[in-house]
């Protein structure tokens, strides 16, 4: 077993304590304050989640940056960031521009790096830290802790589960067998509406780092908008959370294959876009802990 399935299995254990972290954590967002999230690629990706997830909870708007991509122009109450690694230049250099201007706190799995200087509160989640290059457990940890600050602080929209139930869920997407129909097909599309569509954009980044599959994530109602037209046979249409009324047919209906798991917890229906490509990868001869052209942290010169 390759050391990212090892990894991607733990998850359900580091959501718990996750939640038993952010519950007397200072420092996450107080409701009310205009927050900005950023990091660089999968935390980039578990930002926009979370942006989505706070806005909708009515606590206050939220806006998500790639690091590299922030408008320092704007005001904001608390810049969060997201860096596993700790060393990731673009994340580093950003909060480096907004020290003094606005408090920053910094999510990591690693408390021996930069980032313990370069925020002014960090969040160490080292448990949940990973020896793969592939990130799986850190970024839905990092999203279970800011879930669960969500939870300890206002109500979360209808349907959203706590970390707690989602943990639940992540035990099944650990043991549920993947359907043949997923692992055979060719290219898969992702999709997502609100917070869930950050996760679709992580599903494909993690096919494609890990397998080189061919893969797409999109907003689920602008999936007809054009995404559509590469649907058919051997090809799948996954969806995180619960389809848009109609999207089923329409892709059945050009011979594709959906996938919804609707009562799952959407995080945890990441666990099984994480284990297919794990086992795309391995189908591949390609080692899933150490993807080509890929380092654990982007240091730039």
């Amino acid at each position: 077993m390759s050391r990212t399935a090892v990894e991607i299995a733990t998850q359900p254990t580091c959501w718990r304590r996750a939640v038993e972290y952010a519950a007397d954590f200072e420092g996450l967002p107080l409701p009310g304050e205009r927050v900005a999230v950023t990091g660089c690629g999968t935390s980039w990706f578990m930002a926009m989640a979370y942006a989505a997830l706070r806005e909708a909870s009515g606590q206050g708007e939220t806006d998500a940056f790639a690091s590299s991509e922030f408008p320092a122009g704007r005001s904001y109450d608390r810049v969060v960031a997201i860096t596993r690694s700790g060393t990731t230049s673009e994340v580093l250099t950003l909060l480096g521009e907004l020290r003094g201007k606005v408090p920053t706190l910094a999510l990591t799995g690693d408390p021996k790096t930069p980032i313990m200087d370069a925020a002014d509160t960090v969040a160490v989640l080292d448990w949940a830290d990973e020896e793969s290059v592939v990130q799986t457990r850190f970024a839905t940890t990092a999203l279970a802790f800011l879930r669960a600050g969500l939870e300890r602080t206002g109500a979360l929209p209808a349907g959203v589960k706590t970390v707690t139930a989602a943990a639940v869920d992540a035990e099944l997407a650990i043991t549920e067998p993947l359907p043949e129909a997923v692992t055979s097909a060719e290219q898969w599309t992702f999709l997502g509406r609100g917070w869930t569509y950050g996760l679709a954009q992580e599903a494909g980044l993690k096919m494609r780092e890990a397998a080189g599959a061919w893969t797409e994530s999109y907003p689920a109602m602008e999936y007809r908008h054009g995404p559509i037209s590469i649907t058919g046979p051997n090809r799948v249409a996954w969806m995180f959370g619960t389809l848009p009324e109609g999207l089923a047919g329409d892709v059945t209906g050009v011979g594709g294959t959906v996938v919804a798991h609707a009562t799952a917890d959407p995080m945890a229906d990441l666990i099984r876009a994480q284990r297919l490509a794990v086992v795309l990868a391995e189908s591949k001869g390609y080692d899933p802990d150490h993807p080509r052209n890929l380092s654990r942290s982007v240091i730039l010169g």
